[in-house]
């Protein structure tokens, strides 16, 4: 059943191309096809499209089938090309005349638009606590932490003295940053194209301000032209903020592939944890972290391949936007696990306590020697290259003390500072208003 069929049908080969895996990457759509169809009827109604028996009746078996998705029941049938047209043939099969009116004043753009909105918006509102999560195990490890010291790097060449409290810390903070961006792309996201029908609007009243305050979204996409132009532009922001928490997290995997192994031996994770070799026993591979940092690293591709699906499109709708879906929907999931692993190996990490004791690591503390001469008085060029001439001579002497005080140093890891900061955002997303609107509809 295609809901654009007239007298003649595609060639097969044509809609075996054309739907591709439309109907697998539907499944992701449809309880929100039936919230959309569920906001557009009330609407109907209200403007006199639909009479108050009709809009009961359509309710009720949208309920139903929105139960059926819910339970794990509902299947796309063979003949149908996607979510909209099976949605449609249900309330057609059950309700007859009644069900073929569900269509009016919208199209399949507007509808694979509103959809898309709402599937991307739910998504957003469960990867934020999922990200809170890790936040808040990175900073309580950061603090429990916090006294163990740790080789910095710069170049991969030794620098200066770091701790485990200020690396845990730093990666808790960039999720602060990343939720920004997050907390953007859901204000985007959360405006309702609905009403746009297939980009120019519709010659029926409707009412797009009651369909958005139906849906919980905060807003409209007034211009029906650029609603549809937001196709693409909103997978792409949502692309880009999902890449910058895979940047985070993909970093934080290759720092503790690299701690892990013997040569530095910084950390260590339970042997349930870790893999072994088929042929080398004492090997304790960190198979995890591995697959995040590959997985992180295809993540950070995908605003890029987005872009190149829809960069050269003029306005109006075109099918290059069906590949969309299959590009960022499977990706959200991706994420998602590799949110949950990563909370689960930092929750099991264990530290190697009184590393900079090994007089190997003893030039990190070349830096602190220049600053102590530099606070007696002496100038720092001068304290520089006694120092350095003291290292190359083999006169260096060092104390594994440190004492730094400053915002965001190794004494001072400012964590209320950027907690405070993570929360701030975090309480922009609006949870109780989707959540109470979506209710609401369902009642």
């Amino acid at each position: 059943m295609k809901l654009w069929q007239k007298n003649t049908d595609s060639s097969k080969e044509v809609t075996r191309f054309t739907v591709g895996k439309d109907r697998e990457m539907d499944l992701y759509l449809a309880s929100f096809d039936v919230l959309g169809s569920l906001a557009h009827i009330r609407m109907l109604e209200s403007i006199h499209l639909l009479t108050k028996q009709e809009l009961d009746l359509l309710s009720a078996e949208l309920k139903n089938i929105y139960a059926q998705i819910v339970q794990g029941d509902f299947k796309m049938e063979e003949a149908v090309e996607d979510i909209h047209s099976q949605v449609e043939w249900m309330l057609t099969k059950k309700l007859g005349d009644v069900g073929k009116k569900i269509h009016s004043g919208r199209s399949r753009n507007d509808q694979v638009l509103v959809d898309v909105k709402l599937f991307l918006r739910s998504e957003i509102l469960e990867l934020a606590p999922q990200i809170e999560r890790v936040f808040q195990l990175l900073l309580q490890q950061s603090y429990r932490f916090k006294d163990h010291l740790l080789p910095g790097y710069t170049h991969l060449q030794l620098a200066m003295p770091s701790s485990f409290g200020l690396w845990l810390g730093a990666y808790a903070e960039s999720l602060s940053d990343d939720l920004i961006t997050l907390e953007a792309a859901y204000r985007v996201v959360n405006k309702n194209p609905l009403g746009s029908a297939a980009g120019y609007g519709s010659s029926f009243p409707l009412n797009r301000t009651l369909t958005t305050q139906l849906l919980g979204f905060d807003d409209l996409n007034y211009n029906v032209v650029y609603a549809q132009m937001g196709r693409g532009k909103a997978e792409r922001i949502v692309a880009q903020a999902i890449s910058n928490v895979a940047a985070t997290i993909g970093k934080l995997a290759m720092d503790a592939c690299l701690y892990l192994n013997q040569n530095f031996g910084f950390i260590s994770f339970p042997e349930n944890l870790t893999t072994g070799s088929s042929i080398m026993p004492h090997k304790k591979n960190p198979d995890v972290f591995e697959l995040i940092r590959a997985k992180c690293n295809g993540l950070m591709s995908l605003p890029n391949e987005i872009a190149l699906l829809t960069i050269n499109l003029p306005s109006g709708y075109h099918r290059d936007l069906q590949l969309l879906k299959e590009k960022l929907f499977p990706a959200l999931q991706t994420l998602r696990d590799c949110l949950e692993m990563t909370h689960l190996m930092i929750s099991h990490l264990q530290v190697q306590e009184n590393i900079l004791n090994d007089k190997k690591y003893r030039y990190l503390f070349s830096v602190e020697e220049v600053n102590k001469l530099v606070l007696s008085g002496v100038p720092f060029r001068d304290a520089y290259k006694k120092i350095g001439s003291d290292i190359e001579n083999g006169s260096f002497t060092y104390s594994t003390v440190i004492h730094h005080t400053h915002e965001g140093s190794i004494g001072n890891l400012c964590h209320a500072e950027i907690e405070k900061s993570f929360q701030n955002t975090y309480a922009k997303f609006n949870f109780q208003q989707v959540e109470n609107a979506i209710a609401e509809l369902l009642k």
